[in-house]
């Protein structure tokens, strides 16, 4: 049986660029000639220097451009809104495109809802805690009070919201009360809840969710079960933007790990956990590093 550890960094992937006045600009646009010499233009006349830069064009001719810089310049948090100001008048209307422009120190504020399982959650927590991703994770939701123990230990507030067909509007509310204002992520780190459209509309911040990638055929309960009698040799993990199409959301991460007639349903189930845990990991860490860029349906990960 083989299970899946954390894969380095691939080529053509460097590691965020280190220090102080580090700024992140992400954009999507139109493609065209002159769109890069327009955004290194303008961050050299405010006086900086560009550290790191990643682009995409999906066709030279009107295709969508996705662009990725990290940017060196002095006094970064106090020039930052002056500079988006900036670029929101100079550039973007020149591009047609929009962007996202912020300090790379800042730290992304995440919830974490989780139901009964504990592995994904666990590891976000535990990561977090190590500085190994670069987020602070404010508020775990949950709809069963099992797990408040273990969030405890990482001094974490815990909210026990219960969810019930007939009352989950208003279970939905209570959640958003709790998130208000606090979060720039939410994460289903094994929620065994559909969220509502309504949901997703009124929390204003992206959500990821991880899943089995036996979907869907192996929907529902007891998918390792049915994998195992179906003789399945891969098993793994998505992680991807949830939307009010389930199950459907622009995918950021996936992976898999190879299995045998010899595994049994718990390894299948241990090594799935795994794979869960790697790719959710991966997922938050490159949202978080502004590495994301939803394109439709698709994504373009830097």
């Amino acid at each position: 049986m083989t299970t899946t550890v954390e894969r380095p960094r691939p080529a053509g992937r460097p590691e965020p660029a280190a220090g102080h006045d580090i700024g992140r600009l992400v954009v999507s646009c139109t493609d065209g000639p002159g769109v890069v010499a327009r955004i290194s233009a303008f961050l050299h006349r405010h006086g900086a220097n560009i550290v790191q830069s990643d682009q995409f064009s999906t066709g030279p001719v009107g295709g969508g451009f996705f662009l990725r810089t990290e940017f060196h310049l002095p006094g970064l948090s106090n020039a930052l809104p002056e500079l988006e100001h900036a670029f929101a008048d100079q550039v973007a209307p020149a591009i047609g495109g929009t962007f996202h422009l912020r300090d790379a120190s800042s730290t992304t504020r995440v919830a974490l809802f989780v139901s009964r399982y504990d592995h994904c959650l666990l590891d976000l927590l535990w990561r977090a805690r190590r500085g190994e991703l670069p987020m602070s994770v404010v508020q775990v939701v949950s709809n069963h009070p099992d797990l408040a123990a273990e969030v405890a230990a990482f001094g974490v507030p815990f909210a026990h919201v219960p969810v019930t067909r007939a009352a989950k509007p208003e279970a939905e509310q209570r959640e958003l009360d709790v998130l208000a204002g606090r979060v720039d992520l939410v994460v289903l780190a094994r929620y065994m809840q559909v969220l509502s459209a309504d949901f997703l509309a009124r929390v204003r911040v992206p959500v990821i969710n991880i899943h089995h990638s036996f979907l869907p055929a192996f929907a529902g309960a007891g998918p390792y079960e049915r994998a195992k009698q179906r003789g399945v040799k891969l098993i793994g993990a998505t992680a991807h933007y949830a939307t009010e199409d389930l199950d459907e959301g622009p995918i950021i991460e996936q992976d898999v790990a190879r299995v045998s007639h010899r595994a049994t349903v718990a390894e299948l189930t241990r090594a799935g956990a795994d794979v869960e845990r790697a790719v959710l990991a991966r997922a938050v860490r490159w949202h978080c590093e502004d590495r994301v860029l939803v394109d439709g349906r698709t994504t373009v990960v830097f």
